[in-house]
């Protein structure tokens, strides 16, 4: 495993986005782990953020490409920060885009925020996690509507690895057969629970040998083949 792939699965849990224990999801399961991407708040974290999605960017597309697009919300930030990230570390121009959840008809008007979307532009989604795939449905055809646009792919934090609610997929898995472009993540839960069962982190184990069972039994259950 990379180092910063390492570096990043310890910057979730000492940011306290990446928990364990008992939670209820959304959609109805109880799971032993929870990602709240709400706590990254403070500057250094939202510059140590930008600089992970960049280098995992940077390792699945490459540099060729011209506007990463952030959905609306959570996108915003996050497309924000990675694309100064991306300049700082590679020396690379990177356009930010993110839509409007409702259009804007004065000043700045249109549905987008940051930059426009041209004929030619090669894009790149981010996004936090992905668990149904909603905001790609969503946010797909305001992309393709802009001009003669290619998505490369879409990236987002930490892949689940979980079955979707009506497939046998994980949401990433779907998006790929859907839209034909690439789908991944910084790390996923196999990467998460390689670098942490057992070891010492900051005084402290944070997947004992329990906490693997209760993670084990999960995706016994909800997990992908």
């Amino acid at each position: 495993m990379e180092d910063y792939k390492k570096d990043f699965i310890e910057f979730m849990v000492e940011s306290d986005v990446l928990k364990f224990g008992d939670f209820t999801l959304k959609s109805g399961r109880k799971s032993p782990f929870f990602m709240n991407a709400g706590a990254y708040v403070t500057g250094s974290q939202l510059k140590r953020l930008g600089e992970y999605y960049a280098m995992a960017i940077y390792e699945h597309y490459g540099d060729d490409f011209d506007v990463l697009f952030g959905p609306a919300y959570k996108g915003i930030p996050l497309s924000v920060t990675t694309t100064t990230a991306f300049f700082n570390l590679y020396g690379k121009e990177i356009r930010y885009c993110s839509n409007r959840k409702e259009e804007k008809d004065h000043g700045d008007t249109g549905i987008l925020l940051g930059s426009k979307i041209k004929d030619g532009d090669r894009i790149v989604i981010i996004e936090d996690v992905t668990t149904s795939g909603k905001s790609i449905e969503e946010t797909f055809p305001i992309i393709k509507a802009q001009g003669d646009v290619t998505i490369l792919g879409l990236m987002v934090s930490l892949n689940r690895m979980e079955r979707g609610l009506t497939t046998d997929k994980s949401a990433l898995e779907e998006i790929q057969d859907k839209y034909g472009f690439g789908a991944n993540a910084i790390v996923s839960m196999s990467d998460v629970v390689e670098h942490l069962y057992n070891k010492p982190y900051n005084g402290r184990v944070i997947i004992d040998d329990a906490i693997k069972a209760s993670i084990d039994a999960y995706y016994e259950k909800y997990g992908v083949q």
